[in-house]
């Protein structure tokens, strides 16, 4: 997975809560990216209404043939310029801080087209101006909150200072219908991004509740196989990785002799020692019943049998109250491996060690 630069190096500058406001990721998968290439596409689409409409505007109420020149340059420009954006990386762009920038960057750009076009069209009374409003509108679904209002603030300064010859009641009265709705589409932006944060969590705890084991908390059998097939095809490329297939010696009569709920406790114990004994980028999932397994990543080869020992030390030491223990089997994913191939060895080993009286460890080549 590709690393996201940290905002602060982005912007040392700027206060955090304001970056924070400012620029926040687009989007964390495929879905969401292509929403926002869509996203851009309707801006182009609209931006090119708005250059043909201009050029409709020139063509039917012209005023002087240099200010026509200018603005035909100009309407002319936007419509062919424009399409250019769809040539970006932007399904790249959308997953990181680019996305931000690029709509910041395309409103300031509009901003600036649109104010010097009103003011080559007559100023404050060109309808050009007008168009800014299109633009604060598409923001309200695209930029956070922090971002509309400050976007929609150098809009109005853009309208007070560069369209209007002079400031007047008229201007101000403008000025102050693009603040109000400049706040309607803050509004609407607040509300677009809490439900798109909601859908997140509530996806989220979806994709956890589907890859984690309810009682102990650590992931189940689905997530467990998605990393070892993951671990398969980089042993392909040369990388090394390791399966422990952990069943527990004696439980059956925990939970004879004590109950379900101690079975319950036993289980929950030996996932947190079994977690406590691998690294962070191990994995220690539950299988089925009291059958564990852990996948961990790039051990050297004197580092296999010792990781295998430390699992069925950590089971023996939460266990003993129990008279519960571990067999561990060990299998090496070879580059020639499948899912399947790495589990069969892996069991087979437990299975060795098991019929060997348990509290043991047993390894099978490929």
């Amino acid at each position: 997975m590709r690393e996201r630069v940290p905002r602060r190096r982005l912007l040392p500058r700027v206060p955090a809560w304001l970056a924070t406001g400012l620029l926040r990721p687009l989007a964390e998968d495929e879905e969401r990216a292509q929403y926002w290439v869509r996203h851009v596409r309707t801006g182009v689409l609209l931006t090119q209404l708005c250059g043909w409409t201009t050029l409709v505007h020139l063509l039917v109420a012209p005023t002087s043939a240099r200010v026509d020149r200018a603005l035909l340059l100009l309407a002319g420009g936007v419509v062919l310029a424009s399409p250019l954006l769809l040539v970006l990386p932007l399904r790249q762009m959308m997953r990181d801080l680019r996305g931000c920038l690029l709509f910041y960057g395309w409103s300031l750009a509009t901003t600036a087209v649109v104010a010097l076009g009103a003011r080559l069209d007559g100023g404050a009374e060109s309808p050009l101006w007008a168009m800014l409003f299109v633009t604060l509108a598409f923001m309200a679904v695209a930029y956070p909150p922090v971002g509309v209002a400050l976007t929609g603030a150098v809009m109005a300064a853009a309208h007070l200072f560069v369209v209007a010859d002079e400031i007047d009641s008229h201007v101000v009265f403008t000025a102050s219908v693009m603040a109000i709705f400049t706040l309607c589409c803050t509004f609407t932006s607040a509300n677009h991004w809490a439900a798109q944060d909601r859908q997140v969590l509530l996806l989220r705890t979806q994709e956890a509740l589907a890859t984690t084991d309810p009682l102990t908390g650590v992931p189940n059998r689905r997530a467990f196989l998605e990393r070892l097939e993951q671990a398969v095809a980089r042993a392909g490329r040369g990388e090394r990785a390791v399966v422990c297939i952990v069943d527990l010696d004696g439980f059956k009569a925990v939970n004879d002799l004590e109950g379900h709920a101690a079975g319950d406790a036993v289980l929950r114990a030996v996932a947190v020692a079994l977690t406590a004994a691998v690294r962070e980028t191990d994995t220690v999932a539950r299988l089925g019943g009291d059958e564990f397994a852990v996948l961990a990543d790039a051990l050297l080869p004197v580092d296999d049998a010792t990781l295998a020992d430390r699992l069925r030390a950590a089971v023996a030491t939460v266990g003993a109250g129990h008279g519960v223990t571990a067999s561990v089997g060990r299998a090496l994913v070879a580059s020639e491996d499948d899912v399947a191939g790495v589990l069969h060895r892996a069991d087979a080993a437990m299975y060795r060690a098991k019929a060997a009286g348990g509290d043991r460890v047993h390894e099978l080549a490929g």
